[in-house]
């Protein structure tokens, strides 16, 4: 898969940084980059692609999941700080979702009645409180909150669970796609379409709806820190704007 893979990323990121130097300065460049606001998702491909998507993966022969979740957490921490280094001050890393809920995993698993895979979800549980306190002891370490958790699992549950209180009719079928579920490959010219998108919070068989997108980030922006920690967006905006 021709992919561009995180520290090659961080690479681009300093790259970029030279390149506007050449054009504004050091110091100017400093200044953008330390009052940019950065987002860095985390941890659903690791699980998806690289753990559960065939029987007996490496990932999974290597390492049981418990022990997998906390080489993820450990190897985050090491990017986390290299962006840090690179002269991010505003981060906000969202965790993985309800992995085991999507569209995609409840058609490829064989789900029954729309079910969430319980392995999958497993998975998500045990990693989104590591990296918050993986991400809180950072933020001590550097003595201010540089970096903001979004509880990506716990939000989306909210629509998952009770898809109706925010409109819609369903979270368990995609907008777009085939096979059971509308779960199965991806959307193509020649794929199932739903005849109104916003009565569903799945799209495709694996990315959540613009209605639900909002929904999220009104979350981000508002929420309590049941699903921002330690503080929402607003506030985070709010205190940049009188430093």
């Amino acid at each position: 898969v021709n992919i561009l893979r995180i520290y090659q990323q961080l690479s681009c990121f300093k790259q970029y940084q030279q390149r506007v130097s050449a054009l504004i300065g050091d110091s100017q460049t400093k200044r953008l980059v330390n009052d940019a606001f950065i987002l860095i998702t985390l941890g659903g491909n690791d699980f998806v692609n690289n753990y559960f998507l065939i029987p007996f993966s490496p990932r999974s022969i290597q390492f049981r999941l418990p022990d997998y979740v906390r080489y993820l957490i450990t190897e985050y921490r090491k990017i986390l700080k290299k962006l840090y280094d690179l002269g991010a001050r505003r981060v906000l890393v969202t965790g993985t979702g309800p992995l085991g809920c999507a569209p995609a995993e409840l058609g490829l698993k064989g789900s029954v009645n729309g079910a969430c895979i319980p392995e999958m979800q497993r998975a998500a549980i045990l990693f989104n409180p590591q990296l918050v306190q993986m991400i809180n002891g950072l933020n001590r370490q550097i003595g201010r909150n540089v970096f903001i958790v979004n509880n990506a699992h716990d939000l989306h549950m909210d629509l998952i669970d009770t898809p109706q209180i925010y409109g819609f009719a369903t979270s368990k079928i995609a907008c777009c796609g085939q096979g059971p579920y509308n779960g199965i490959g991806r959307c193509t010219p020649v794929s199932n379409l739903c005849p109104n998108r916003d009565l569903y919070v799945f799209w495709d068989p694996f990315h959540t709806s613009e209605k639900a997108n909002r929904i999220i980030v009104q979350q981000m922006m508002t929420g309590t820190n049941k699903v921002m920690i330690p503080m929402n967006l607003s506030t985070v905006l709010a205190l940049d704007s009188m430093a």
